[in-house]
């Protein structure tokens, strides 16, 4: 009999084998991104969720994989056997919008993501530990980013003038900028879009400031 992590470790190995993370694999079968995500594995009472019969069948054939080669996933996840020739998997990182970012509950102190059941993505080279992506929206970055665009925050990284950066106030706004300038009491940051005025903000106010490191441009 089957059991439901040997069913999901099969998904992942399934994932695995062809170089992608698992929300990668659930965008190439057409499927929501979070569909395999493993917040979703477990309901909110700790019920164990099952993936559907066509989900299974539309990541077979995304993958051009047999069902019989699914199955054999599942008996290696019994025995234990590891994959002779696995690929890398990809990393993901968590992905949110910036009014989404700009509520409570999804960063601690130092800026780094702690919310759950966000989307995920796969992570470009250039991600770090930590590392988590925007998504923008509206048009207060034009013309260096665009509404959609992804862009990548490292949380930690060493930041120096003239870097890219995004800031989160201690009153919840976010707001990408390039750092102007920094002293021991305030905080210069220069708009992307000349249509919008730059900020000197005192550096009590900045919760935390993080580098970033990568767009989807």
């Amino acid at each position: 009999m089957l059991s439901h992590e040997q069913v999901w470790a099969a998904i992942d190995a399934l994932a695995e084998r062809h170089a992608l993370s698992v929300s990668g694999l659930a965008r190439r079968a057409g499927l929501d991104s979070t569909a395999f995500n493993k917040s979703k594995r477990y309901s909110a009472d700790g019920r164990p969720r099952w993936p559907s019969t066509e989900s299974l069948a539309k990541i077979l054939e995304a993958t051009g994989a047999s069902f019989s080669e699914l199955i054999e996933l599942v008996e290696n996840s019994r025995s234990g056997v590891a994959q002779s020739t696995p690929r890398r998997a990809s990393s993901t990182l968590p992905m949110m919008g910036f009014a989404q970012a700009g509520t409570g509950g999804y960063f601690d102190d130092a800026g780094f993501p702690v919310g759950q059941g966000l989307e995920e993505i796969d992570a470009p080279a250039e991600a770090g530990e930590g590392a988590y992506a925007l998504k923008v929206s509206g048009d207060s970055m034009m013309p260096l980013y665009r509404d959609g665009d992804i862009l990548i925050v490292q949380p930690g990284a060493s930041l120096r003038k003239g870097d890219r950066v995004v800031a989160r106030t201690r009153g919840g706004e976010i707001m990408a900028k390039v750092l102007a300038a920094r002293t021991s009491e305030t905080v210069t940051l220069m708009s992307l879009n000349p249509v919008y005025p730059d900020r000197a903000l005192p550096l009590v106010e900045i919760e935390w400031m993080a580098r970033i490191v990568w767009a989807s441009q």
